[in-house]
C-alpha cells in the first residue's frame, strides 16, 4: 500500500527493501552496485539540502543529487534540466556534498 508519494534516492529506498518481508534480494544486489552513499548519509544530505531553503531545489532534485553525487557545477546543472542554478546556489550544494564523496 502506498502511504506517501515522495521521491527517494536509491540509498534511501534500500532501507525499505531490507525488510524481511520484501524478499527483493535481487533488487538489493542490483542497487548496491550503483550506490555511492549509505542510507544514513543520504538522509543527512537530504536534511542539509532542505535546510539551505533554496526555492529551485525540489524533492526530486535532491533524490538525484544523492544518487549522482555531482563533483562540479556542470554535473549539478545536468540534474536541473528545466532551470539552472546560479553560481551561489550550486556552490552551496557542492560544498555540502563534498564531505560525502
Amino acid at each position: 500500500m502506498i502511504k506517501n508519494l515522495q521521491p527517494l534516492s536509491m540509498a534511501e529506498s534500500l532501507e525499505y527493501l531490507k525488510k524481511p518481508e520484501s524478499g527483493d534480494t535481487d533488487l538489493i544486489g542490483f542497487l548496491k552496485k550503483f550506490l555511492q552513499l549509505k542510507p544514513e548519509e543520504a538522509k543527512e544530505i537530504r536534511e542539509k539540502i532542505k535546510q539551505l531553503n533554496l526555492l529551485k531545489v525540489k524533492s526530486e532534485h535532491i533524490a538525484k543529487i544523492i544518487d549522482l553525487v555531482p563533483e562540479d557545477a556542470n554535473d549539478l546543472n545536468k540534474i536541473f534540466v528545466d532551470m539552472g542554478l546560479d553560481e551561489d546556489e550550486a556552490k552551496k550544494i557542492l560544498e555540502l556534498i563534498k564531505e560525502y564523496r
